[in-house]
């Protein structure tokens, strides 16, 4: 996997492109990862989701209503380059990553809601990102322009988003449905593979550009730290507001805080031809999340 990138003085105009080869490989690595997942995921839980529905409000609240918007507001007022403009608008309009279900529950959180939260998240993704992306990419004019010259293609993103995603989600939970004991196996060897390999993708990309990965790391570290401890906030005080448990206010924080990068990324490369800024962005995301999170979990799950 190589990136080739022109590297010019203004970074709305450096261009990031995986060859071909690449891009198969995360598209198969993302696919694998949601399948892993929905390896876990049983009809029940959405049942035992759907029984408590003031969490399921909050849940999608928080995520794809308050976090969009906020993003929205913390562009209007810190005004970064357009094209990390744009990305912090991505990752917001992603659904939360799948490594939250982990976090969960190391911070002693509800690991069961997570996984029924991450699992609905990715199907009302195949929707709410595109959507998120279009509505607030266009309300403001830096990124409106982006959006114009790429002519991004709502049913192309719907597609795409179902077939990384949805399709993987749905396949898992046939196989957790009627073929149990197998799916429990599978999800052990599945799981931690897969988010070995879409790790690597992300550092071997990164370790080939080394150099204008530190070149222009500067100015995309503000921007990820604050947006996602800014989501971190978002998500456990938005729980709280709406009287959930301490348990319960982890979960929503965690998967409002866990974006997931690597679909931000795919999407990215795939509509975007690796527009600089943005990919710059999402994949300090995908790598700087993973950090915080864990650090967040441990605090949470040692604090009596």
């Amino acid at each position: 996997m190589l990136l080739n990138i022109n590297q010019t003085t203004n970074i709305d105009d450096i261009k990031i492109h995986f060859d071909s080869s690449g891009l198969w490989v995360l598209n198969i690595a993302i696919g694998i990862i949601m399948f892993g997942v929905a390896l876990g995921i049983s009809i029940e839980d959405f049942k035992r989701l759907f029984q408590n529905p003031k969490i399921v409000f909050v849940g999608v609240l928080s995520q794809f209503i308050l976090l969009p918007a906020a993003t929205f507001l913390a562009i209007l007022v810190i005004k970064p380059h357009p094209s990390f403009a744009l990305g912090m608008m991505m990752i917001a309009a992603c659904p939360g990553g799948n490594i939250s279900n982990f976090y969960s529950k190391m911070a002693g959180g509800n690991a069961a809601l997570s996984v029924s939260l991450t699992a609905f998240a990715t199907l009302i993704c195949i929707f709410m990102t595109p959507f998120n992306l279009e509505f607030w990419g266009s309300l403001y004019e830096p990124t409106a322009t982006i959006l114009k010259t790429v002519e991004l293609n709502p049913y192309e993103l719907f597609k795409l988003v179902s077939l990384i995603l949805g399709i993987p989600l749905i396949a898992g939970m046939l196989v957790k449905h009627y073929h149990s004991v197998m799916a429990e196996k599978m999800e052990k060897v599945l799981k931690p593979i897969s988010m070995l390999v879409f790790v690597a993708l992300i550092f071997i990309a990164f370790s080939q550009n080394l150099d204008i990965f530190m070149n222009y790391i500067h100015l995309v570290l503000f921007l990820v730290v604050f947006h996602n401890v800014f989501a971190f906030i978002i998500g456990y005080y938005t729980a709280k507001s709406f009287g959930l448990s301490k348990r319960d206010r982890k979960t929503i924080s965690m998967e409002t805080g866990i974006q997931n990068g690597g679909l931000g990324l795919l999407l990215i490369f795939g509509f975007f031809e690796g527009l600089g800024g943005m990919a710059l962005l999402a994949a300090f995301w995908g790598i700087w999340d993973v950090f915080s999170g864990m650090v967040l979990a441990t605090y949470w799950g040692r604090k009596k």
